[in-house]
């Protein structure tokens, strides 16, 4: 679809607009008046990286971007942010934002600011992610991220960052959701005897943490190994302190399940280890991380071995669950970081090296054909 249509499909606007805080009700997300809000989102990166700030500011201007989000039909970013960006705020380096003069000289946490901003005055929700500890591309063995604690960034440094940014944006309505962390692995449990290993019992502490600082806030949680694994809410659900704020996040992507050779294998696959929730509880799931390539292969392939072969069935569950979601990334190009180079191509993006459109028409329209809501819920009275 043209730009310039989806321009002027955004310009249309929703037929109501929705009535903030959001909340939960059974399977949803919902407004303050009970009305449906589907997240159909996508992830913008950078924040979480070394040159401190979302992507693409070196090749088009923040409020573009920002307008090029909604105008594709997104209501939603989630911004991975890390541990280092907070605790040192350091200033943003000029070959991050070239095409953002007036950001030029700007720290770290203004420059979030201003992204927030930004997406805020096209309607664009936000959901915070701490994706990171210390500034780096994500994931790999070894790189101290593995869980919401380590050496250098002890729990505490985690709870206290978590605060910090609540209070932050405590007044930002836009801001929705807080990601608590993302991908625990190598060692994570849910329970166990172990404090150290314990997602579900630290997940709590940091979803009480943030609502003590603000109670509107949606808390994301999402699952261990990668957020692959969320089956031990069969027997230890997640408990907050303020109701109708839990939403549980899985990740999924085309190398995270083996020997998927039909539609029923993949339901099969996923039924076990998280798409479960979506009969068995009454919390929403959101699926705040999945993507692809660009490449015609990669959208749609009647070969098992192909990434294609993935995104048609992905798309078809998305399509018949009715579930809210999030793309990794919106980023047309890389950032810094373990085996990434500044200025590369990113071919899992949404948006072209220039970031003024699609890289691919046909990864939008695939993406759009699940953006609005299949189901509609009526208020309790």
């Amino acid at each position: 679809m043209p730009t310039l249509v989806l321009v002027l499909l955004a310009a249309l606007g929703p037929a109501r607009a929705d009535k903030l805080p959001l909340h939960t009700a059974h399977h949803w997300i919902v407004d303050a008046e009970g009305h449906r809000v589907k997240l159909a989102g996508v992830n913008w990166y950078g924040a979480d990286n070394a040159e401190f700030s979302v992507g693409g500011l070196a090749y088009r201007p923040l409020a573009a971007i920002a307008r090029e989000v909604k105008a594709m039909g997104f209501n939603s970013v989630r911004i991975p942010w890390s541990n280092e960006l907070v605790e040192t705020n350091p200033v943003v380096p000029d070959h991050a934002i070239a095409a953002n003069p007036a950001l030029r000289g700007k720290r770290a946490l203004e420059v979030l600011d201003l992204t927030v901003d930004a997406l805020a005055r096209e309607g664009v929700y936000v959901i915070l992610d701490n994706h990171v500890s210390r500034a780096d591309w994500c994931c790999y063995e070894g790189d101290g991220n593995a869980l919401w604690h380590g050496p250098a960034y002890p729990e505490q440094h985690w709870l206290a960052d978590w605060r910090f940014m609540a209070r932050r944006y405590k007044n930002q309505p836009a801001v929705i959701g807080a990601d608590l962390r993302n991908e625990l692995r190598f060692g994570a449990t849910w329970g166990g005897r172990d404090p150290a290993l314990d997602w579900h019992a630290a997940a709590e502490r940091g979803g009480n943490a943030i609502l003590a600082e603000n109670a509107n806030l949606l808390i994301f949680v999402e699952g261990i190994d990668y957020a692959l694994d969320l089956s031990g809410f069969a027997r230890l659900p997640v408990k907050l302190s303020v109701p109708n704020r839990l939403v549980y996040s899985a990740h999924d992507y085309p190398f995270s399940i083996k020997g998927v050779r039909t539609y029923d294998d993949y339901l099969k696959a996923v039924q076990s280890k998280w798409a479960f929730l979506r009969q068995e509880s009454d919390t929403p799931l959101w699926i705040g991380e999945f993507g692809t390539c660009q490449q015609p292969r990669c959208l749609d392939s009647s070969n098992p071995k192909q990434e294609g072969f993935w995104f048609r069935n992905f798309i078809r569950f998305l399509r018949e669950t009715d579930l809210d979601w999030c793309y990794w990334p919106l980023n047309g190009t890389q950032l810094s970081g373990h085996t990434r180079k500044f200025g590369d191509l990113e071919d899992y993006g949404v948006l072209n090296r220039t970031h003024d459109g699609p890289a691919s028409q046909e990864m939008l329209r695939l993406l759009q054909s699940v953006q609005g809501p299949a189901r509609a819920i009526k208020p309790a009275r």
